[in-house]
């Protein structure tokens, strides 16, 4: 049985692309399996009520059509309907700030989305649990599909830096954990790369410590793949995460990655990675010193970590979708 996919994205904005980097990939390998596939991206961003009504209102329902909301604009479910995948990258972010504002979200993008749409997908066993929670009477209609690894970050062989080698960080948010890292780091010799535009807060925080740490920010994802073959190994030590991209990124480019020994993180790696706790500033610098000093424990973690990036290969995912899909289209 033919049939179409339609991706809906949020408004595009280039200060965030994860998701819209994540699934266009996904597109692509679903489209080289023989499913046909269009996008539709949303006018108007934001969470308000104009917002949502806005959009909603705009979006013109084709019975023919299955379609996959990629995350953040759960609340399209209300206008897709049954015949429709959502996908939900994390809880935690989402559900925050006071009760009331806690409660608006929890109706506009868990509840009455979790109501409408057939299949829900989450990235990681973490964030089903997650929504378990918050969706109870839902959770028959959870399916877990990894995010897969862009076919860019590929292995590439270089030669650690003993002596002063460079270290990689991602994102500034605070759920990154970036006063601890750098913290650990102020004591360590090495080179810091931080991928990601710092706060005044942080700026000032940062102005306190004795680094040396080049900023980049606004990059496309050619240049982030050149900044992992840079590294020489990959600090991320979070202290929450949907899934952790990051991670299998670095283990396909073939670099050492420590990361924390909780949540999403702890299940992507799969002790595939050093493992530190992100609140205790001493555990992530001895991390850092044990990866750094041990050649044999480096070599370990890089191919623990390609075997690790195997079962996050696209091929894989786009099946797995494949297969959600063929059950909507068979029960339409």
């Amino acid at each position: 049985m033919k049939y179409t996919v339609t991706y809906i994205f949020r408004k595009p904005d280039p200060r965030y692309k994860s998701i819209e980097g994540i699934f266009y990939h996904i597109k692509t390998r679903v489209q080289q399996i023989g499913i046909n596939t269009s996008l539709f991206n949303v006018k108007q961003s934001g969470g308000g009520l104009k917002t949502l009504w806005s959009n909603i209102a705009k979006f013109k329902k084709d019975k023919s059509l299955i379609y996959h909301i990629t995350g953040d604009i759960h609340y399209m479910a209300l206008a897709t309907g049954k015949n429709t995948v959502l996908t939900i990258h994390d809880v935690k972010s989402i559900l925050k700030g006071a009760f009331i504002k806690q409660l608006y979200f929890k109706l506009f993008w868990f509840w009455i989305p979790a109501l409408c749409v057939k299949r829900i997908t989450v990235i990681s066993d973490f964030t089903k649990k997650e929504l378990e929670a918050v969706i109870p009477f839902a959770k028959q209609k959870i399916r877990v599909v990894h995010n897969p690894v862009n076919s860019l970050f590929r292995f590439s062989d270089y030669k650690f830096n003993t002596i002063q080698p460079k270290v990689l960080l991602l994102g500034t948010k605070s759920n990154k954990n970036l006063e601890n890292v750098l913290t650990a780091l102020s004591s360590i010799s090495c080179e810091i790369v931080l991928i990601g535009k710092l706060t005044q807060d942080q700026k000032a925080f940062v102005s306190q410590l004795d680094l040396n740490i080049e900023y980049r920010f606004d990059l496309k994802l050619e240049e982030i793949v050149e900044a992992y073959k840079a590294c020489d190994l990959l600090c991320f030590a979070s202290t929450y995460e949907g899934f952790g991209m990051p991670i299998i990124e670095a283990q396909a480019t073939g670099r050492p990655v420590i990361t924390s020994n909780l949540g999403a993180m702890k299940e992507i790696a799969a002790n595939t990675a050093y493992l530190v706790n992100p609140y205790d500033v001493e555990d992530i610098r001895s991390g850092l010193v044990e990866v750094i000093g041990n050649a044999q424990l480096r070599h370990d973690l890089i191919q623990k970590g390609l075997e690790n990036v195997e079962r996050f290969k696209s091929n894989q995912i786009a099946e797995k979708y494949k297969a959600i899909y063929k059950e909507i289209s068979v029960n339409k």
